[in-house]
């Protein structure tokens, strides 16, 4: 059985290796935070070059919700990958998935609800 860091640094580990496959490029920073029955994954410097230039050259609304589409398409889309690996990792059913992106801080959020808190051991203190 694995210790809540393990579980968290192993979800870090596949959510950036997503972000590599399916983005092109992976996270400047990640976290991940195991809460009860939540995994809240944070990701910061997300955003490739061309998403950047598009924010920047399109008009400000346009340009965020265009870049907010996709990013969300491509998310749906690679749900059934990322719920195999949260499921291999933590042993648990992923319920639902909620996703955001900021264009101006180029920090995504990724917030899991699981069907029931893993089970996880604690740290034994030396």
């Amino acid at each position: 059985m694995k210790t809540q860091g393990e579980i968290e640094a192993a979800i870090c580990e596949g959510i950036s290796r997503f972000e590599q496959d399916y983005m092109g490029r992976g996270p400047k920073d990640i976290h991940t935070h195991l809460i009860g029955d939540l995994l809240l994954v944070r990701l910061q410097g997300v955003l490739t070059a061309a998403e950047q230039q598009l924010v920047k050259t399109l008009p400000a609304e346009k340009g965020r919700d265009l870049l907010k589409q996709v990013r969300t398409h491509l998310v749906e889309t690679a749900r059934p990958v990322m719920e195999a690996m949260v499921y291999k990792v933590a042993g648990v059913k992923v319920l639902s998935l909620h996703h955001d992106i900021s264009t101006m801080t180029g920090e995504e959020v990724l917030l899991f609800t699981l069907a029931a808190s893993p089970d996880f051991r604690d740290i034994k203190k030396k």
